[in-house]
């Protein structure tokens, strides 16, 4: 790295941005307010970037909606990292995949949640699942299998719905799980995924902060779920992390800091404030 490019890297802000709830509106619409402050700090030499639950093949699309072209990109919780690329299909590539096997887990929750629905990613983003799940729930790539059909192939992430549970009856009944050697969480919904143990938003921002030589004080991170606690917490130690003002009170205690709902583009009003 040049002195120049160093002096920029000291200067730079790396904004990673959850998609669902802080992006995105509930109705999956995505604000001109965003769109122009997103615009305005690329325009300025900082790194924005997304850092999402969602899969690759539809995270990529909500890129082309800002119209971001980062070096990095997180997806499925920190489990898969992509690197622009201009040769592929898509403008990017796997850079870093973290997976796991999933059968011991599959089998542990099973027996607490017989009527539950599953499915696991694997490594090339195809999904395996046993029942209908909510539409745009997974990616475009995927079939229906039988429960055994889901055991003993290496993947990115495993992702349970358990519809006849209330929320707060859902954490309960994973706290008694007692899951181990994989990193949960639990979403909006009684929604549980599942990633390789020490894998989140966080660890995989945290690479792409040193590989873009970004200090540690120049990170902001925006999010409004459960899975992105470790995200905000990380961001928050030296710079900026920002619960969405919708978020659930635990995501929000591990905060630096609170904006407006995203139904009143809370995000628009965080990037604003980055001079």
């Amino acid at each position: 790295m040049t002195r120049a490019e160093a002096r920029r890297a000291e200067s730079r802000l790396l904004i990673a941005l959850d998609i669902d709830g802080t992006v995105l509106h509930d109705t999956g619409e995505l604000s001109d307010a965003v769109i122009k402050q997103v615009k305005r700090l690329v325009a300025r030499g900082d790194e924005v970037t997304l850092a999402t639950g969602r899969s690759e093949s539809s995270t990529l699309p909500v890129l082309d909606q800002l119209g971001l072209t980062p070096e990095y990109v997180v997806c499925s919780n920190g489990a898969i990292t992509l690197r622009r690329d201009t040769e592929a299909p898509m403008g990017y590539r796997r850079e870093f995949v973290e997976s796991f096997d999933p059968t011991v887990v599959l089998e542990t929750i099973r027996g607490h949640l017989d009527d539950a629905l599953y499915a696991v990613e694997d490594e090339t983003g195809f999904y395996r699942y046993t029942d209908a799940f909510p539409e745009n729930a997974l990616g475009l790539a995927s079939e229906q299998v039988d429960f055994d059909g889901l055991l003993g192939t290496r993947v990115t992430r495993v992702v349970v719905i358990s519809p006849d549970h209330e929320v707060e009856d859902f954490l309960s009944v994973v706290e008694e799980m007692g899951l181990h050697r994989v990193s949960y969480n639990v979403g909006w919904t009684a929604w549980l995924d599942i990633a390789p143990d020490g894998v989140n938003k966080a660890t995989a921002m945290e690479r792409v902060r040193d590989l873009l030589g970004i200090p540690i004080g120049n990170v902001v991170a925006v999010g409004d779920g459960r899975n992105d606690i470790e995200l905000l917490q990380w961001a928050g130690r030296q710079g900026r992390g920002v619960a969405m003002g919708q978020a659930p009170h635990e995501v929000i205690a591990a905060s630096s800091e609170t904006t407006a709902p995203v139904s009143e583009d809370g995000l628009a009003k965080v990037l604003a404030s980055l001079k």
